[in-house]
């Protein structure tokens, strides 16, 4: 079972909400998130209702203002849980143009920069085979966040990027 509480203020104070599930539409539930709480499970937040927008991907532990999970500001209208279930290895293939076209490489592992192990600076489409990971926007784990489960992604639009720039990834490992 996945639980998350969300509160309007930072440092965990004002109004809250506690969520065991999906939500499609939270803005009935607060008008801005300024923390929150995970207690159990991985989510992935949305600003956007319908799961759209901006994407944050956490984990179990406490973030106590918005910029603990990377966040551009106090939006959060949507969210999901997930868990992984396969337990296989890890296996994510990216590809240098869309439609898994040009140079391909694997990875299992995180990549802190992809510039300086991919020939290209950027890729444009990728199969994750096995696992969740989260691509982010700069090097180093730093940017925008975007969460693979999962499938194929023909372009960088499919996996909600508005412009195909991705700096790292890594496996989402804590379950």
């Amino acid at each position: 079972m996945s639980k998350i509480t969300f509160y309007e203020d930072k440092n965990f104070l004002g109004r809250s909400y506690e969520c065991e599930a999906d939500c499609a539409d939270m803005h009935p539930h607060f008008s801005r998130c300024n923390s929150v709480r995970v207690a159990s499970g991985c989510w992935v937040l949305y600003e956007r209702p319908n799961y759209s927008g901006y994407q944050y991907v956490l984990t179990r532990g406490e973030y106590p203002d918005y910029q603990h999970w990377m966040g551009y500001n106090d939006t959060v209208r949507s969210c999901r849980t997930f868990s992984y279930t396969s337990g296989g290895p890890y296996l994510m293939k990216i590809y240098e143009r869309p439609d898994f076209q040009g140079q391909m490489m694997e990875f299992s592992e995180d990549c802190a920069s992809t510039q300086e192990r991919f020939p290209r600076r950027q890729f444009s489409s990728c199969s994750v085979v096995d696992g969740y990971w989260t691509l982010y926007e700069h090097a180093d784990y730093r940017g925008r966040q975007y969460f693979l489960r999962p499938g194929e992604y023909r372009k960088s639009s499919d996996w909600g990027a508005t412009c195909n720039t991705t700096g790292s990834f890594r496996r989402i490992t804590d379950f």
